[in-house]
């Protein structure tokens, strides 16, 4: 029974990583979204922000409070489940094409760092998950 407690114990785990992979998933759209309009003239590429609050998230040296009324401001660090990607314009006038903001060479670098990215959370969640059935099944075995 402990295994199975310490198993579920670990949803802030899971939380994490599945709001890893929709940023992932969002970041694959924006990245190709970008690449797509490289001769789109005076676009403005765009970016996914996630990690960053995932890291406030994840730091326990920080507070975390608590409201009692949803109209109340959210002190401390955020919950992990409510960690979300946010699509962003970043503001840079540089004309690295002379049509746009948009290098290729740096979009098909987050490209490729996204999808090792993508595969490493999945492979973690993936785990996490066998772990859990593992654990069911003993469970159901005595």
């Amino acid at each position: 029974m402990a295994l199975v407690q310490s198993l579920l114990a670990g949803s802030d785990r899971r939380a994490a990583l599945l709001g890893s992979l929709d940023a992932r998933m969002a970041r694959q759209k924006v990245i190709s979204n970008n690449i797509a309009n490289i001769n789109t003239p005076g676009y403005h590429r765009r970016e996914v922000r996630f990690e960053e609050q995932l890291s406030e998230a994840l730091d326990r040296g920080r507070l975390q409070g608590a409201r009692t009324n949803e109209g109340h401001m959210a002190l401390g660090r955020p919950r992990i489940s409510d960690v979300h990607f946010e699509v962003w314009q970043p503001v840079d006038h540089t004309m690295p094409s002379g049509i746009n903001n948009v290098d290729i060479d740096h979009e098909m670098a987050m490209l490729a760092e996204n999808q090792i990215g993508f595969n490493h959370s999945l492979r973690l969640l993936k785990s996490s998950f066998e772990g859990l059935n593992a654990a069911i099944r003993l469970q159901s075995r005595q």
